[in-house]
């Protein structure tokens, strides 16, 4: 377990410079996992060297997958086909990864071996049933602990069979786990949301060569394919690159530039809320690269102003609305969030979590079902908890910045999940950030 570390955020007189933030944590996951089941090796430039998608790197390592590391942010994945994975003799821990660990349940169903998964405190305590239930309708065999919780037991050599399915809960997690699977069963699996949600895993599946039919809230495959190796190159991740909109949006004086930042339709909700909000944020250099569009992102200070969310923008940004909720906090007026009851069930409740925050910090905020009323005004000084939650640390760090008073947020030691070297990176263009072991 990792040493309590508790950050203390000061008052910005402002932020400025060209920012490289690291690798998508979502792609990077994929790509380890689709170059691990694929014919010959694969390059991935800009893995992130983070704790959850390293954790992922060593579960295909313990199945057998040989992986280099010839410098930072670089894997060489020599994959083994999508019937070359061996039983791991150790439960496969997947640290706090629940992407790692619901998409690993998908593709383990397959196997002809037993698997048990496990994760961290917080990991343990997220539901697994919406993603077991879907698995088990194709056939798999899996247990898990009281209420659907970690560890996971997934029982190998079962047949599965592929379905049309249409999950209660539009989730990207869910989703890949079904068509990992259905690489490995009989027939089609077709799968159906009720919002679209990200499509890492349809376009990476097509970039490593295996037929998929997909659009916006849906796909289909047919199982019995290959996976044939490929170079791939991660964008930077949006949800890093999100504390750093919000926080140059909020601070006068501020320009940031952000490169290479990956710009999935399905992944840009917050982008389009902070314009709707008044924000002043434009793209240049937009590309496409390895079926991902990518651009530099510039960010200057601008008012913002409270906003009805349009909840058809909740399913794009569900990872990024602890940095939205630090936005409605800093903005004029209220902000109005609905549909995203998906945060009560991430590494922490969100919801609950950021709006304890905020009232410790003298911000207005209600809490709903599925959101919260947020009215915009001065941020001021104390102390909140974070409860270990990488998203919540960040969020409230760029609070500080324009707080009245220092900010102190308690357990921090998970950000280096997603985004190893946070404090380094922000300091370094214009956060007034420090670090205090606790």
């Amino acid at each position: 377990m990792s040493a309590r570390i508790d950050w203390t955020s000061t008052r910005s007189a402002g932020l400025a410079g060209e920012l490289v933030v690291p690798g998508d944590k979502s792609i990077s996951h994929r790509a380890v996992m689709f170059a691990a089941l694929a014919d010959g090796s694969s390059t991935i430039d800009g893995f992130l060297e983070g704790e959850d998608t390293c954790a992922t790197a060593r579960a295909f390592a313990q199945m057998g997958v040989r992986i280099e590391t010839p410098s930072a942010s670089r894997r060489i994945v020599h994959g083994v086909g999508l019937h070359g994975l061996a039983a791991s003799a150790q439960p496969i821990d997947c640290g706090n990864a629940g992407t790692g660990m619901r998409l690993l349940a998908g593709l383990l169903a397959g196997q002809s071996f037993d698997s048990v998964l496990i994760g961290d405190e917080s990991l343990s305590r997220r539901p697994m049933r919406r993603v077991i239930e879907p698995l088990v309708a194709m056939g798999a065999s899996i247990e898990a602990g009281e209420a659907g919780l970690p560890p996971l037991r997934i029982h190998g050599g079962r047949v599965l069979r592929g379905i049309h399915c249409r999950p209660p809960v539009a989730s990207a997690q869910v989703k890949s786990a079904v068509l990992l699977a259905g690489l490995y069963a009989e027939g089609e699996t077709e799968i159906s949301e009720i919002h679209p949600t990200r499509d890492y895993s349809e376009r990476m599946l097509a970039a490593f060569g295996w037929p998929i039919a997909f659009g916006a809230g849906w796909a289909r495959l047919h199982g019995g394919h290959r996976l044939v190796a490929t170079d791939v190159v991660v964008p930077a991740d949006f949800s890093s690159a999100a504390f750093f909109l919000v926080a140059a949006s909020l601070v006068p004086g501020s320009e940031l530039i952000l490169r290479d930042v990956g710009l999935n339709p399905r992944r840009t909700g917050l982008l389009e809320a902070l314009r709707l909000m008044g924000a002043d944020i434009s793209e240049c250099r937009r590309r496409e690269r390895c079926g991902e569009m990518i651009a530099d992102l510039v960010v200057r200070h601008a008012p913002l102003r409270g906003i009805d969310i349009p909840v058809e923008l909740v399913p794009d940004m569900i990872d990024e609305f602890p940095a939205l909720f630090i936005a409605a906090a800093g903005a004029r007026g209220t902000t109005r969030v609905r549909g995203a009851a998906e945060l009560r069930v991430k590494e922490s409740d969100r919801i609950a979590t950021m709006a304890t925050g905020l009232r410790a910090l003298g911000v207005d905020i209600a809490e709903t079902p599925d959101g919260a009323d947020i009215v915009g005004g001065v941020i001021g000084g104390g102390q909140v908890a974070s409860h270990g939650d990488h998203r919540i640390a960040m969020s409230f760090a760029v609070a500080g910045l324009v707080a009245a008073a220092p900010v102190r947020i308690t357990d921090c030691a998970n950000v280096a999940t997603s985004f190893p070297g946070f404090v380094e990176m922000a300091n370094g263009c214009g956060f007034g950030l420090s670090s205090i072991g606790a």
